[in-house]
Parts: structure tokens; C-alpha cells; sequence
């Protein structure tokens, strides 16, 4: 049996997240871009890659950049998204240390198309963001970012479209084949152990170069971990002048008292009050399989054909074990940092009764499985004609890969915190508890669990027809036209059991499952001293890490639940997805455009333009299902559970929007090697389809204030934007440029989210009513736990008081009130906001002495900033933050070496925590990653290369309106790995 502690330095234990990064392998050759005015060059190496990708951004139609393979097969990162991050204006979010989704010049990923060889891709997140970590990289040729408009891309992209492509073997004639093989030790994991990734390319072609066959497959197993520090559901924000007084009525749940506070805020003031401090410890197994098999067939010179299919799957398993304290907002005693936005240094409550401190674990796994099968033909009707036809047929699904569902937590508690306070001064949050660290496995009760399975699919079906027509002496013409639709079928269903109060008698479980060695370290960032408090209390050094299965199959068997699942006892998932919430909703597009392009010259400098105008319906159908709710039950000191009525309600609900949106480029070479450009474009960006989703869905379990709710909203508009772009780029050598960009961007109908206070028949709050005013004035105290037990003890005879289960019905016969709801529901904003910023790009190479450097830097400005101080939702933009990264580049005699710097500024993730419209900020971040590679001489087409990345171990930190008000702070560490390549 394992037992977690916590040490004394804030590096091995301060519980942040390392953000991992892939770095560039080095590599060779060529492939194919989707413009046929992009020159083709085939050369070798790191520097040969980043002259095709130089080369492409020079002979753009508009402003765009990329990234090249530097081999068949063979991308400089592991991750897409890790490579994309090196283009100036691209950002990425991370997930257990990984790149997942981007963000382009202050664009959060919703509004950045995605798209697989020009076809939209189906997501499964609720979001329109495509995860980069389901997609290997040994199968891409290159990645396009267009981040000025063409009337041919499909809509949704304001920030950019990023179009990923893959390999085609008649554009590469002849036989080309690659196998890698790498091993990982990643040292965030505690298991330890190297991880393996296997890959292959193979490619040929025959009969003349007529038909071709390209197949890759990937395969990656991946071991890690992470610690968490967390203020989990988040923090509650106030006016200085709400406290805890009802009778004053200037009380809500979590106002703290006038007297013993220092330096309280007051009128004029805002204050945030934390609700729950977690220590996380978390371990993941991934495995990921790609595949893709393409074959080409091209007839006669005038006709290729295309069939490709490509397959994603990857299988995510999470463990962990937490400890935790749950503030019940009793009587607090703080300490605050100065107005107007007020935190508390040490925020402390002392218990009339001893409250839980809680232990959870869970252990579950989740599936992400996608398949697509396309066709596409192009036919050279004659010199001047050209026409494509495109078709595919993608879904993609997230699934429970677990017996034990797609997440689960099952939780155990002992009853012996006299006093809570966590120390909020430093980037860790310090947790102390009053009798915490004399916690015994004896102590220990089994309480409430939670087992959910969700599932979410989503279908694409794409057609689109192009073409493109020359004339002569007078430019070209291109048009098309594409019909896609989009369903998306997302269902969950809980087992929640809301046993927080425990069940059975301390002592029952078996102390093998709680080791009574354990080891008693002080655990802070700041010498485990509370100075400035005003009690004393216990560092928290202690919490026992025990085996789910064992632990959950003793309650099992001990404690069967009313609440069942699919093993009939409460202790499992249900499969019935049917009894709970079940949204169904298809998009349907259609879309036509033409662009006329021209190029001549003026005098002594040739120019060209393109002027397009794209037209795009759409229309939404949202049907869905939710569960029904007939009463409430106060089961818990702090907790309210909905009681469910068995019913389904059912929601039908429609929207529909079009729009005409017309484009300009206009680029010109000045002098030799110096590019102008400029454009305009006017472009949509979808919302996300989780706001579209009809139906309203209330949390299970509520407070003594409120409960929440979500609801969706199909009739949304999409994000409208202006945009203008500027910029000059300065070839001055072969492999080496300097570019600057201006661009501008007048954006409206930003959604926002309104919490929409409602109530429902039926549905009481049994702590408003005769009850619970009775036994505020006899105890004099508003603590729960007192009164809870004074209603016990009192009105055990009262029809709604079940003193054998510990519940307290809502009724109306004791007059309580209806239990409000704070649904979040989006909506347009009526209000615009102007996005400006610049970016800066060099790249130069020093002669050869096979020395070379990277750098770019983006500034991006909102006038539309988020306002801490205003304890409504805004809408700001999410995501917006300054970038900047540097690669210094060497390559000679068989040697290559990079190291990458990638830094981006704070940045706002989020205006909402559970607690409804309060902010979230992801904090400044930086990682250095580094590869090397040899070509070994004796064996041509070998390559053995080693990489580190995040070798500082940087650790990430989310906070909500102030420094102090931490929401989570994650550790992991660098990754290390050797492999070895070879091509022939």
C-alpha cells in the first residue's frame, strides 16, 4: 500500500503542472502544397525545411504561414500543436504537459478553423477546437495557417484557418518508405519506466506513375502524472457590504462577518471567498493509434482520383487520490489584502462540530476514436478549365473506456476537523486542519460517490465542388459552391450518491487499505508557518492513498445504494443513457463563392489581387432531453440534492442565420525581395456547439442559497469580424527573411453568459423555512450543522425529517421557499470590440557555418478587457495574450541540434467557475525544450536523435481576480526520450 506526503521544498511538492513541448527533429525532402502558385522546392535538413516554408509564405495569395515535414513521414514535433506554436501570433493551450489546441492573434481555438486537406474535421468536446493531441504527426506533410481570408476556405476561422496536410504518393513519385522508433521516460509519472512510440511511412507508386499506395500507422503509449493544488468549484465574489448578518439581511452564503477580520473590505469594495482547498495526485496511460491508407489513381494526365481513409484513436485512463478541506462559510476569521479587489491572505473558519476531512479517489478512462473516408477527383477539362470534386464522411466519438465509466470519484472521510484555513500569500496555497494530521485509517467512513458515463458523436458529411477558370491576358476566375452538415449527439447519465454525511461507523474499513506508517512531513511554501493567522493550526502533512477497487467493493457490498447503476448497487456507471441528458443537434450549411484573381505589374513591380465573395446559410435543429426534478433534499450541512422524478423533458428548438462576406489581397514586390501586402475580409466564427445545445440542465446537487443549471441557446449568432491586415517582408537572403504585420479586427455578437435566476414548482429550499428559522433562534446560530441537528432533535415527527437517513425534505407545509436556480445561459452581446496587434518575424542563418536563429514576438490589444471588479459576466475576449518565441538552429556535417524558447504572456481561459461569472487566468509561461540528431554515416538513411523538453520543469498557475485567489497550480516534469529513424 502507497501513502501520499508532502515534503518541505515548494519545487518537489508546490504542485504545479509541467507543460511539455515537442521539439523540431530534423529531417528531409519535400511535399506538395494545396496552391498550385506555391513553387515546389525539394532540398534537405532543417534549413531545407524552413525554406519551403519561407517559400510559401512569400508566394501567398495573402498573408499565411506554415510548417514543412523535412522527410516523408517525418514532422519537426511529435505534436502539431507544439509546432504550430513557432509561428508568430500562434499560441497553445496544454493538457498534462502536451499541446492540444491553438489560439491565432488572440483567437481562442473555437475560432480557429481546423481542416484535414481543405475538410472539415468532427470534434467531440462540445467545443468547435480541434484536439491536436488525437493526430500523430508521421503522416503530414505540412500545415498551412491562413490568417487572412480567401473566398474558397470554408468560414469559421477569424482568428485563422489552419489546414493540415497529408501525404500523397503522386506527388512524390516513387518508392519511399521511413520506420521510427523512440523510447520516453517522462518524469512526472511516480511509476516510472520508459514508454515506447512505434511509426512507419510507406509510400509507391506504379504502372508509370499511374497509381500510387500510401500507408503510415503510428502507435504511442505514454506514462505520466501530475500534482495538484486546486481551490476546487472556485471562489465566490461579494460587494465589501454583504456579510453573514441575515437578520441584518445583508447576508449571502459565504459573506464572511464584520468582526474578526484584519483589514476587512468594506463599501466600495468587492471580496472573493474560497470554497473548497485540494491536494490532487494524478497518474495517466495513454495510448494513441493512427493510421491512414491513400490511393491515387490518375488514369490520363487531365484526371487523378483520391480515396483516403484516415483513423484516430486515443485511449486516456486517469487515477488519483486527493485530499481536501470544504469551507461551510461557518464564522471566519481573515486576513485581507487591500481594495477595491480584496482576497484573503489567510482565510480560516473554526467548527461548533467537527467536520469532514475528505479523501477521494477515482479511477476511469475515456475513449477518442475518429474515422474519415474521403473521395475526391480533379479534372483538367482543358487549359483554361479546372474542376475538383470533394467528398467525406467523418465521425468521430468519445466514449467511456472504463467498467468504472468516463469519470468517477469515490469518497471516504473522517469526522475530525475542529478548524479549516489555507494561507493564500504564495503561489502555493497552504492548507492547515485542526486535528488533521492526527487522522487515523480508524477515523475513516466511506461518503458519497459519483459515477458518470457521457458519450458525444458527431458526423460530418461534406460535398463540395470546385473550379477554376483562366483567361486569357485577364487573370483567373475560381468558384464553387458546398453543402455540409454537422450532427452532434452528446449524452450523460450520473450515479450520484449523495452520502456526504457517511455511511457505516469509523472503523469499518480495513486498515490495509489506510496504512498506518505514514510519514508526518511539513508541507508549505512558506516554512509551515501560519504567523499571520489568528489561531493555530496543523499543517496538513497527511493522507492515506488507497486501492479504489478494494475500497469500492467493500461499499459495494456494504452500503447498496437506492441510486443504481448498471451493477445494481449504486457503485457503478449506468449505461442507460436514456434516463438522463440526451442532446441531439444538427447544423446544416451551404455555402457558394467566386474570386476573381489578377496580377500584372505597376512600372517595374508586379502585383496581384484577388477579390472574392463567399455566401454561407445555415440553419440549426437542437432537440433534447433532460431529466425531471420533483422535490429537494437537504442531505448534507452544506449540500441540497435534487430528487428526480423519473421523467424526461423534451426540447425542440431552432435557429438559422446567413451571411454575404466579401475579401481583398493585395500583395506587391516593391523592390526585388520586398513584399507589401494588404487585405480586408469580412468573417464569421461559429459558436461553440455546447451553446447551441437546447435544454436546461440543473446540478444534482444545490446549496443553502441556490442551486445551478446550464441551458443552451440554438437561436446564437456567430461572432462577426472586420478584419484588415498589413504587412512587409524583406527576403534578403535565401534560407533568412524579417517580416512585419499590422492587423486589425472590429468583432461583434461576442456571447457572454447570464446567470437567469428562476424557480420551479415543487422544487423548496428546506433551510428558508418554519424549521430552519426555528432553529436559528433557538441555537442563536446559523451554523448547518447546529441546526440540522436541532431539527433533528426537535421535529423528528415533522413529515419532511428523516433523522434515520439524515435528510430534510423541501415542503411547503413548513413553509419554505421556492429553492432559486442560476441557470447560465449564453447570449449576443449588443456590444463591439476592436482586436489590434503586430507581429515580428526573423529568421537568418549565418553563412555556413550551420548556425541559424528564429525568433518572432506577436502584441495583441483588446479594448474589450475583462474588469475584475465587476461581478457580472463580460465579454471579453478568451485567450488573448502576447507571444514570443526563439529557436537557435544548428546543422553540419550530419549533426543537427535545436533549442526552443517559447514564452506566452497571462492570458484570460475562462469568465466563469462554478461559482458562475468569475474569471480565470492562465499566468505568464514559459518552457525550453531541446533536440539533437546524428546521421550515422555508415548506415545511410539513419538518424538516431535525442530530445528534452520543458527540461527547467516550469509549472503552470490559474487565479481568479487577484494573484492571491489561486485556482490551480500543476507539476509535472521534463520528458526525455532517444530514438532512432531510418528512411530509404
Amino acid at each position: 500500500m502507497k501513502t501520499r506526503t508532502f515534503n518541505k521544498t515548494k519545487l518537489a511538492t508546490s504542485l504545479s503542472l509541467v507543460l511539455g513541448m515537442s521539439t523540431f527533429l530534423p529531417a528531409h525532402a519535400a511535399e506538395e502544397t494545396n496552391d498550385e502558385n506555391i513553387e515546389v522546392i525539394s532540398v534537405t535538413g532543417i534549413r531545407g525545411s524552413l525554406i519551403k516554408s519561407m517559400d510559401v509564405k512569400r508566394s501567398s495569395n495573402g498573408v499565411v504561414d506554415s510548417i514543412s515535414a523535412e522527410d516523408i513521414g517525418k514532422f519537426p514535433d511529435t505534436n502539431l500543436a507544439e509546432s504550430l506554436q513557432r509561428i508568430s501570433g500562434v499560441s497553445i493551450d496544454r493538457v498534462n504537459g502536451e499541446g492540444s489546441k491553438v489560439t491565432v492573434r488572440g483567437f481562442g481555438p473555437d475560432f480557429n478553423l481546423v481542416t484535414l486537406n481543405g475538410r472539415q474535421m468532427p470534434v467531440t468536446t462540445g467545443s468547435r477546437s480541434f484536439d491536436f493531441a488525437n493526430i500523430a504527426s508521421e503522416s503530414i506533410s505540412g500545415v498551412e495557417v491562413f490568417k487572412t481570408a480567401l473566398a474558397e476556405n470554408p468560414t469559421g476561422g477569424i482568428g485563422s484557418t489552419i489546414n493540415i496536410l497529408t501525404h500523397k504518393p503522386l506527388s512524390s513519385p516513387g518508392l519511399k518508405a521511413t520506420f521510427g522508433a523512440k523510447a520516453m521516460d517522462d518524469k512526472s509519472t511516480r511509476e516510472g519506466g520508459m514508454t515506447p512510440e512505434l511509426s512507419g511511412l510507406y509510400s509507391n507508386t506504379f504502372a508509370d506513375d499511374k497509381f500510387g499506395i500510401s500507408i503510415s500507422a503510428s502507435f504511442q503509449e505514454r506514462e505520466s502524472g501530475n500534482a495538484q493544488a486546486q481551490v476546487g468549484t472556485g471562489w465566490r465574489s461579494f460587494p465589501g457590504t454583504v456579510d453573514n448578518d441575515w437578520g441584518a439581511g445583508t447576508a449571502e452564503w459565504g459573506g464572511v462577518p464584520q468582526d474578526g477580520q484584519v483589514n476587512r473590505p468594506g463599501e466600495g469594495d468587492i471580496y472573493s471567498v474560497p470554497q473548497t482547498t485540494i491536494y490532487r495526485f494524478e497518474e495517466q496511460q495513454r495510448q494513441r493509434t493512427n493510421g491512414q491508407l491513400v490511393l491515387q489513381y490518375r488514369p490520363v494526365d487531365s484526371i487523378t482520383t483520391t480515396l483516403d481513409y484516415t483513423y484516430m484513436r486515443n485511449d486516456v485512463d486517469t487515477q488519483y487520490n486527493d485530499v481536501s478541506a470544504w469551507f461551510t462559510f461557518a464564522p471566519s476569521e481573515n486576513v485581507w489584502t487591500d481594495g477595491p479587489i480584496s482576497s484573503p491572505l489567510i482565510y480560516s473558519e473554526t467548527y461548533a462540530s467537527a467536520q469532514d476531512l475528505s479523501m477521494a479517489t477515482g479511477d476511469y478512462g475515456v475513449r477518442n476514436e475518429s474515422g474519415s473516408l474521403g473521395f475526391n477527383i480533379e479534372w483538367q477539362a482543358n487549359e483554361d478549365l479546372t474542376l475538383t470534386f470533394d467528398a467525406h464522411s467523418s465521425v468521430a466519438e468519445n466514449k467511456p473506456n472504463s467498467i468504472y465509466g468516463s469519470s468517477n470519484t469515490l469518497s471516504t472521510a473522517g469526522f475530525v476537523r475542529t478548524s479549516a484555513a489555507t494561507d493564500f500569500s504564495g503561489d502555493l496555497p497552504v492548507l492547515a486542519v485542526g486535528g488533521g494530521n492526527a487522522i487515523t485509517p480508524a477515523d475513516m467512513v466511506v461518503t458519497g460517490s459519483v459515477f458518470g458515463n457521457a458519450r458525444n458523436k458527431s458526423e460530418i458529411d461534406q460535398y463540395q465542388l470546385d473550379g477554376e477558370y483562366v483567361f486569357e491576358d485577364a487573370g483567373s476566375i475560381d468558384f464553387g459552391l458546398a453543402l455540409t452538415t454537422v450532427n452532434n449527439h452528446s449524452q450523460s447519465v450520473n450515479v450520484q450518491r449523495n452520502d456526504w454525511g457517511g455511511v457505516g461507523s469509523p472503523g469499518d474499513l480495513d486498515d490495509a487499505w489506510f496504512p498506518a506508517d505514514t510519514i508526518h512531513d511539513k508541507f508549505s511554501a512558506n516554512g509551515g508557518d501560519f504567523s499571520d493567522g489568528t489561531g493555530t493550526y496543523d499543517i496538513l502533512n497527511t493522507m492515506f492513498v488507497w486501492d479504489f477497487d478494494a475500497v469500492r467493493d467493500y461499499a459495494a457490498a456494504n452500503y447498496a445504494s437506492s441510486v443504481m447503476g448498471d451493477c445494481g448497487n449504486g457503485f457503478c456507471p449506468s449505461t442507460d443513457y436514456a434516463s438522463d441528458v440526451d442532446r441531439f443537434t444538427e447544423e446544416e450549411s451551404q455555402a457558394v463563392y467566386v474570386q476573381y484573381n489578377y496580377d500584372s505589374e505597376i512600372g517595374d513591380m508586379p502585383y496581384d489581387v484577388h477579390v472574392g465573395l463567399r455566401y454561407e446559410k445555415t440553419d440549426v435543429t437542437s432537440t433534447s432531453a433532460v431529466a425531471g426534478y420533483n422535490g429537494t433534499s437537504w442531505v448534507g450541512d452544506t449540500e441540497i440534492a435534487l430528487v428526480a422524478s423519473g421523467d424526461r423533458v423534451f426540447e425542440t428548438q431552432k435557429g438559422d442565420y446567413d451571411y454575404l462576406l466579401p475579401n481583398i489581397n493585395f500583395n506587391i514586390e516593391v523592390v526585388e525581395d520586398v513584399m507589401l501586402r494588404a487585405a480586408f475580409s469580412e468573417t464569421i466564427g461559429r459558436p461553440d456547439y455546447t451553446s447551441i445545445q437546447g435544454g436546461t440542465v440543473r446540478s444534482t446537487l444545490a446549496n443553502q442559497s441556490n442551486g445551478g443549471g446550464s441551458a443552451g441557446n440554438p437561436s446564437l449568432l456567430p461572432l462577426e469580424s472586420k478584419n484588415y491586415d498589413f504587412s512587409a517582408e524583406w527576403y534578403y537572403a535565401p534560407s533568412s527573411y524579417v517580416s512585419v504585420g499590422y492587423f486589425y479586427k472590429d468583432t461583434e455578437n461576442f456571447i457572454s453568459n447570464t446567470n437567469v435566476v428562476t424557480t420551479y414548482d415543487g422544487m423548496y429550499n428546506p433551510a428558508t423555512g418554519d424549521l430552519y428559522q426555528a432553529a436559528v433562534q433557538a441555537t442563536g446560530s446559523s451554523d448547518a450543522g447546529i441546526v440540522r441537528q436541532y431539527i433533528f432533535d426537535n421535529f423528528a415527527d415533522n413529515a419532511a425529517v428523516d433523522v434515520a437517513n439524515g435528510t430534510i425534505a423541501g415542503s411547503a407545509a413548513n413553509n419554505d421557499e421556492l429553492l432559486e436556480f442560476f441557470i447560465d445561459t449564453p447570449s449576443n452581446s449588443s456590444r463591439s470590440s476592436v482586436i489590434d496587434g503586430w507581429e515580428f518575424a526573423v529568421q537568418h542563418f549565418f553563412g555556413e557555418t550551420g548556425f541559424g536563429v528564429i525568433a518572432n514576438y506577436t502584441i495583441v490589444n483588446s479594448d474589450d478587457q475583462y474588469d475584475n471588479f465587476l461581478l457580472e459576466d463580460q465579454p471579453a475576449l478568451i485567450g488573448l495574450s502576447d507571444t514570443a518565441n526563439a529557436v537557435l538552429v544548428y546543422e553540419n556535417y550530419g549533426f543537427q541540434a535545436r533549442v526552443a524558447y517559447n514564452w506566452r504572456d497571462e492570458f484570460l481561459n475562462s469568465r466563469g467557475q462554478d461559482t458562475g461569472a468569475n474569471p480565470q487566468y492562465t499566468e505568464a509561461y514559459s518552457q525550453i525544450d531541446l533536440s539533437v540528431s546524428y546521421d550515422i554515416e555508415q548506415v545511410e538513411g539513419l538518424t538516431v536523435f535525442f530530445e528534452g523538453l520543458n527540461i527547467t520543469e516550469e509549472y503552470t498557475r490559474v487565479h481568479g481576480r487577484a494573484d492571491e485567489q489561486v485556482l490551480n497550480l500543476t507539476e509535472t516534469g521534463a520528458r526525455y526520450s532517444v530514438g532512432a529513424r531510418y528512411t530509404f
